[in-house]
């Protein structure tokens, strides 16, 4: 895929007019705590209290809205852990469009619940034996559905990109951002946003230590394959980027890093205590890798996507317990 074929900010700038009184603009919110333990000025996009609760929703209805009537007749199947099962329920709701997710059997039960109450029939595999991917396929060609990928797909990176045009359109120019790091829908939306509007800011992927494919991938030039990772963060739990999410990656990130199962737990601990906020374990990523990097944020305006904040509260007290 060469670059001509890819996404562009023009693409995020229409996906956020497109989702404009839909999605919710997510407060910026900091903390002179974290300021003074980094020794920087933070800047956190909350996208935690972005509707069912994760910057997912963005995409989505970018991508749903855009569907011909003939494909709002059919219908849509996507296959997600999640985040993304609720936001094409959510959206496929809102827009009058039939909804089928396919989701691991043992998927947070809040997410599971919260995708069943919006309408989205659920279709449960095994994540660790069985392809979601193909499933998809086979029943977007046995009943006529239009498939939407979690993170391959042009309208849905485009739409999780506007998250960051928020952020830099609040707050201006920034020396650092740091972005969870999945199936890339999230990163590569958000660095066209990034290279638009602040294109000396350094931009910071970051995935589970447990399953560094984008890392690695970042770093050799060629997509890597990985068995799904033993993580917390289960919405970081992919076996690899996409083709497109990986061609705008390597072509606009500075550098993939991780951050360990623990570092995510203290990151969500800080920000309970200290920010009032509930974030699941992938949308810690970002607030994890920076705190690990202040001695060279030290004096710059970095920023921080929180992705999301839907975790059962059962396993999130067990967590923060531990």
């Amino acid at each position: 895929m060469t670059d001509l074929s890819l996404p562009t900010y023009d693409d995020v700038a229409a996906a956020a007019r497109r989702i404009e009184g839909h999605a919710h603009r997510t407060p910026v919110m900091t903390s002179r705590t974290a300021d003074d333990q980094l020794g920087a000025q933070l800047f956190f996009k909350c996208e935690n209290l972005q509707r069912m609760g994760a910057f997912k929703f963005r995409g989505a209805f970018n991508a749903l809205s855009q569907f011909t009537p003939e494909q709002k007749r059919a219908g849509v199947v996507a296959f997600s852990s999640g985040n993304h099962a609720q936001a094409i329920a959510l959206s496929a709701k809102l827009l009058g469009i039939p909804a089928t997710i396919v989701m691991p059997h043992d998927a947070p039960a809040a997410k599971v619940a919260a995708t069943k109450g919006y309408g989205g029939q659920v279709i449960v595999y095994d994540r660790y034996t069985e392809d979601r991917e193909q499933i998809g396929r086979r029943l977007a060609q046995e009943h006529g559905l239009t498939l939407i990928p979690p993170y391959d797909h042009p309208h849905v990176l485009a739409g999780q990109g506007t998250a960051a045009k928020e952020l830099f359109d609040e707050v201006g120019r920034l020396d650092a951002l740091f972005v969870p790091l999945g199936g890339g829908g999230l990163l590569s939306g958000t660095a066209l946003a990034t290279r638009a509007l602040s294109p000396e800011c350094k931009l910071y992927g970051v995935e589970p230590a447990a399953g560094n494919d984008g890392q690695q991938s970042f770093r050799s030039g060629a997509i890597v394959h990985i068995d799904t990772p033993q993580t917390i963060a289960d919405g970081a739990q992919t076996q690899h980027l996409g083709q497109i999410t990986f061609g705008i990656i390597r072509r606009d990130v500075d550098d993939v890093l991780t951050a360990s199962d623990a570092e995510l737990v203290d990151a969500m601990r800080f920000m309970a205590e200290r920010m009032k906020l509930i974030v699941e374990p992938t949308g810690g990523l970002g607030f994890a890798a920076a705190r690990r990097m202040k001695d060279e944020l030290a004096g710059k305006r970095v920023g921080v996507i929180v992705s999301g904040g839907n975790v059962d509260l059962t396993r999130f007290c067990a967590l923060l317990a531990g």
